[in-house]
């Protein structure tokens, strides 16, 4: 008996990978979180799986549902949205079942990060704009580390994209405004990939109001920096005719 905890991905069925989706119809149980996972994954599963929301359940119940699929011989596929190494909420469930003896396997999933950049057709990292990207969040009912509190974070005025915080954007914008100027560009983007997604673009003046307007308090990404508004960024340096890699060299056969 196995647990495999399977990042779904940002929503859109066809950004859950292969692998993934493979492991998933593969097994007995399979425990997801809510409404944050595409219902559509979901409904090509066999009749026989047994099916579990865990969004109202804790960890001890979670964990009693793996011990019942152990005592079964079954294999459960636990679905997390977006990439499981992000907010992922799988380490506590991973050192429970070390205690009890569970084996378990991570497959990766597509963040919504990484959908968001997508749809928006932007580069997070621009040639002498922003070579760092921060991923972070503002303190709710889990707080950050004081040295990762945003306000610092944001003194390095790169790109930030700030996962469950979308609730919190006035205090968000006031933090970043301490740093970032005024007319930096801010942009959430509200459940990325899936077909009610919705992009609202601002500045760290405006984002706030105009978040307010669209009534947006959850799965929302909010992403901060200049990036989203420069088109005034030299080259890479890896296509540059001046500069020599192994796929270009003269007589190398790939």
């Amino acid at each position: 008996m196995k647990v495999y905890f399977i990042g779904a991905g940002p929503g859109d069925v066809e950004l859950m990978t292969v692998k993934g989706n493979r492991r998933l119809h593969a097994c007995s149980y399979v425990m997801y979180a809510g409404s944050l996972i595409n219902p559509e994954i979901l409904s090509s599963l066999p009749e026989a799986t047994r099916i579990c929301d865990t969004s109202k359940l804790n960890l001890e119940e979670q964990v009693a549902i793996y011990k019942e699929a152990r005592d079964a011989d079954r294999n459960v596929a636990r679905l997390q949205s977006g990439d499981l190494s992000v907010y992922g909420t799988i380490a506590e469930q991973m050192r429970a079942l070390n205690k009890i003896g569970i084996q378990y396997e991570v497959i990766p999933g597509v963040s919504s990060m990484a959908a968001s950049a997508a749809t928006l057709k932007s580069e997070l990292t621009l040639p002498g704009i922003s070579q760092t990207v921060i991923l972070s969040r503002i303190g709710g009912r889990t707080q950050v580390p004081p040295d990762e509190d945003l306000e610092k974070l944001a003194s390095h005025k790169c790109t930030l994209c700030l996962f469950l915080s979308i609730h919190k954007i006035k205090e968000v914008v006031k933090k970043l405004s301490i740093h970032y100027p005024p007319e930096t560009p801010v942009i959430v983007v509200y459940k990325a990939s899936w077909e009610d997604e919705k992009i609202i673009k601002g500045n760290i003046e405006t984002i706030a109001g105009k978040v307010d307007e669209e009534g947006i308090r959850l799965t929302a990404l909010i992403l901060v920096g200049e990036v989203f508004n420069s088109e005034d960024f030299y080259d890479s340096r890896l296509y540059s005719k001046e500069y020599s890699h192994l796929f270009r060299k003269k007589n190398v056969r790939i």
